[in-house]
Order: structure tokens, then sequence, then C-alpha cells
């Protein structure tokens, strides 16, 4: 058994799938949850995710071996005191934001010695879909997994999470927190933002009800993630605003330069950046 007790705070897509995964490996005993909403534990007891739950933080973390913070990255850092003074210095913590640097500093003031059980995580892997109910076993399957430990995290917590996130399929890499937090602006928060805006800006239009019903198939892939959690995606941006501002400027700039090249019937430019990209994305799809 790798996990005695394992204690999901905000039991969601991420959370939940992380406890059937582990469940059908046969890795994990009791799995305790917490959630705002009770009816979501509910349904979480009812389809098998988790045995047990709380509505109180402190109570849901008592005796867990390891904890898992899934909750939006607003919320993760304001109940970080509150977990902080409820764990045993054994427990291991963790986290699935998909921003490090605001929680990791959140950590650094209120874990106090326990920042030594602390390991920074980020799956990447995910749907459109959200809740518990979203929740499947082989979620992780073939993906990365970004840990971001830290100067103070012990290695035996490290390799802890490293081996619970590789049992369900994963692939485990490391960075440092900032360099995380800069890659992600670039692929996977401002693609999101090209998604959201995109779809904003085309539901305006006086014409929008024949723009959509006549959208091919690019569309509908290119804008999929425009229907994840608004909510989730507006922390996001404010979590990691310094670094995201930086690529929306950098973006700025290159569809500026194609908008000009088809001002200016720069034919030969235009190919240019077209071939550029065609040659980027068969070398990453490989």
């Amino acid at each position: 058994m790798l996990i005695d007790h394992l204690s999901i705070i905000g039991v969601g897509l991420i959370g939940g799938s992380l406890a059937r995964a582990l469940r059908k490996a046969k890795l994990v005993g009791r799995i305790t949850a917490c959630n705002r909403s009770e009816v979501t534990l509910k349904k979480a007891v009812k389809l098998g995710v988790i045995d047990d739950y709380s509505l109180n933080i402190s109570e849901a973390v008592k005796g867990a071996d390891v904890i898992i913070i899934g909750t939006p990255l607003s919320v993760s850092e304001k109940i970080l005191p509150e977990i902080a003074n409820s764990i045993s210095v054994n427990a291991v913590l963790t986290d699935v934001g998909s921003v490090k640097g605001g929680i990791v500093n959140k950590a650094r003031e209120t874990l106090a010695e326990k920042i030594s059980n602390f390991v920074p995580g980020h799956p990447i892997a995910g749907t459109e879909k959200n809740g518990v109910e979203a929740s499947i076993e082989d979620l992780f399957v073939g993906h990365r997994v970004i840990l971001t430990p830290l100067k103070e995290t012990s290695l035996k917590a490290h390799k802890l999470i490293t081996q619970m996130w590789e049992s369900v399929g994963a692939e485990v890499v490391d960075l440092d927190v900032e360099h995380h937090d800069e890659v992600l602006a670039a692929t996977s928060h401002l693609p999101h933002m090209l998604a959201y805006a995109l779809v904003d800006c085309l539901a305006g239009l006086q014409e929008r009800d024949e723009i959509f019903k006549y959208a091919a198939g690019g569309f509908a892939d290119f804008t999929r993630i425009a229907s994840s959690s608004p909510d989730m995606w507006h922390d996001i941006c404010f979590s990691n605003r310094e670094q995201l501002v930086r690529t929306l400027e950098i973006f700025s700039t290159h569809i500026n330069h194609i908008k000009k090249a088809i001002e200016k019937s720069e034919s030969d430019e235009l190919l240019k950046v077209f071939r550029r990209a065609k040659e980027a994305r068969d070398r990453f799809n490989k």
C-alpha cells in the first residue's frame, strides 16, 4: 500500500480521477474528502470515488498520510493555514494548481517546519468537463505531471509524490517554480485566453448565429477549451498575471506582424510564418 489514508480537499475532475486511479491500482486505503458542497461529496461517495467526507477541513485531513489540495487557486492559498494547523509533521502535502508561485509563497508563510513535506505539483491533464462526475481512472495515463520541489522539500516526500503519480501512468518531471509558471503561461494559459477571446468576440457579432452554425471542425477543436471552468481560469489569470501579460504582449506583437503582412500583401512573409508554424507543429506532434 503506497498511501494508507489519502485526503483530498476539493474533489473535482483532477482529485476524483486521482482517487479512482489509485483505488484501481490498489495503492490507497481510505480516501477522505472535503468540499464546499455536500451534494458533491455525497455524489463522490455514491460513485465510489471516496470513502467518507467532512465539510470541515481540519477533520478531513486529520490522520491523513497524504493531502491533495485540489481547490481553485484563489481558495488553495486561503486554506493553507487551516491545513497547516491540522496535519501531523509527517503528513505529505501536495497540490494540483496550474500556477505555483502564489501557493509556494503562502506555504513558506504558513507551514513552518512542515514545509519539508510540501511537494508542489501540476498534472498536465484534464478535459473541458468539470466536477467529480467527470472523473476517470485513466486521465493521467501518458500525460506529464510537473513537480516543483522546493529547496526545503525532503527527498522522502518528493519520492512519495513522484511514485504516486507514476503509479497512475503519468510521466513525472521536475521544474523550478518560476520556470514552471513561465512555460505554462505560454503553453496553457495563453491558448485558453485565445479560445475564450475568440468565442466571446464571435458571439458578439450581429451574425453570431450564422457564424456558429457554419463553423467547421477546426473551430470546434480550437475553441473546445473555452468550455472549461470560467471561475478556474479567472483565478489562473490573476495568479500568473505577470507571466501571462508578458506572453500576451509577445503574441500581440506577432499577430500584428501577420496583420501587416496581409494588409501590405507581403505574400512571402506570410508564407514564411505559416511554414515555420507547420514545421514546429509537426515536430511537436511526432
